[in-house]
Parts: C-alpha cells; sequence; structure tokens
C-alpha cells in the first residue's frame, strides 16, 4: 500500500471517528497523534475549541526513541497535568490508529495515571 493511500485511509478512518466522540469541559477528548519520531497527547474541549492540557515524548526527553514504555509514561505525564487542572474522565480519541502498540500504551498510562474513559 502506498504512503498516500495510507494517508487517505487513516483520515476517513478518523472522520468516522469524530462523528461519535466529541469532547466537552466535563469530559474532554483525548487526542492522540503518533509520528515515526515522536507521540503527541492532548485534552480538548470541542465545544470552547481549547486545549486543556497537553504532552509529548519530546516534552520528556528530547532523544529517547519512540516506545511502549515512552508512550506510556507520556499517558502518566497528560493524565497528571489533566487531574491537576480538574479532570478526571475523558473521551479516547485513537484519531485514526490502530488501537495497540504505542496508542495502547498511552491509553493505559493515562489510565494509571488517574483519567477514566
Amino acid at each position: 500500500m502506498s504512503i498516500k493511500k495510507k494517508v487517505i485511509r487513516r483520515e476517513r478512518i478518523k472522520r468516522g471517528i469524530r462523528k461519535h466522540v466529541e469532547g466537552t469541559a466535563d469530559r474532554p477528548r483525548l487526542s492522540v497523534f503518533r509520528s515515526n519520531k515522536a507521540i503527541y497527547a492532548q485534552l480538548i474541549d470541542d465545544a470552547k475549541g481549547v486545549t486543556i492540557a497537553a504532552a509529548s515524548s519530546l516534552e520528556l526527553d528530547k532523544n529517547a526513541k519512540l516506545n511502549v514504555e515512552t508512550s506510556k509514561s507520556v499517558g502518566k505525564k497528560v493524565a497528571e497535568k489533566a487531574v491537576a487542572s480538574g479532570v478526571k474522565s475523558a473521551v479516547f480519541d485513537r484519531n485514526g490508529y490502530l488501537y495497540h502498540g504505542n496508542v495502547k500504551a498511552l491509553a493505559d498510562g493515562a489510565r494509571e495515571g488517574g483519567l477514566k474513559f
């Protein structure tokens, strides 16, 4: 499968997910973006269009490789920031990626950090 087809496929899946997943002030959307070098997570209030908390693997260590342990620590970090801002539950948005590997590790880390979804 070519790169262009992969990107188009992920965008189509992402649109399907976003039809059903919406973040509010009480339950913001935990959105995940994964690149080849880093993973990013942010809590978004879609009603206001505001990012409540964000964390990335670059924030933890600039030279860290993207692996399951790094993803788990990013999940814990974003959960820690969310709990500090008063958010206890969220809606998980995998952003078109498979719920496997780094995306699953980030979700598990966020659960360990205190977020419920």
